[in-house]
């Protein structure tokens, strides 16, 4: 048992986060990402929400404070809605880390970068669009 570790952080994922390097990206997924297809490690977190996970995340570790953009969206494709969860992405890495610097990335070069991520964490987020690429900073 440690303390501070929030019960929705798996042994693997926190195994993971610790791996991670300084620039090394994280991709918070959801459920309808093609996680598998993308990752080079792949944590399952079936049944969370895409808002817990990043909460969770980001108590751990810190965004990059030399990147340009350290959290980076989906964009939608034209004539989609803007996704409501965004805002809600968006208020929680302001929050959790005064360093969030948010960019957005087209669907297709947002899978291209997340196969070139340290890991993707697949979870239950049933939003669309409710895909985060996050680039860890030092601690």
């Amino acid at each position: 048992m440690l303390k501070g570790v929030p019960r929705i952080v798996s042994p693997e994922l926190i195994k993971v986060l610790c791996e991670m390097g300084h620039g090394d990206e994280i991709v918070i997924a959801d459920a309808n990402f093609p996680a598998a297809t993308c990752a080079k490690r792949l944590v399952r977190a079936d049944g969370i929400g895409g808002c817990d996970m990043l909460k969770a995340i980001l108590s751990l570790i810190p965004l990059d404070t030399y990147a340009d953009r350290n959290f980076l969206l989906m964009e939608t494709v034209q004539g989609d809605p803007t996704p409501q969860i965004w805002e809600s992405y968006k208020s929680i890495a302001r929050e959790m880390d005064d360093n969030a610097r948010i960019g957005f990335l087209s669907r297709f070069d947002f899978y291209e970068r997340a196969k070139g991520a340290y890991a993707v964490v697949a979870t239950g987020e049933t939003a669309i669009y409710a895909n985060i690429i996050l680039k860890k900073g030092v601690i």
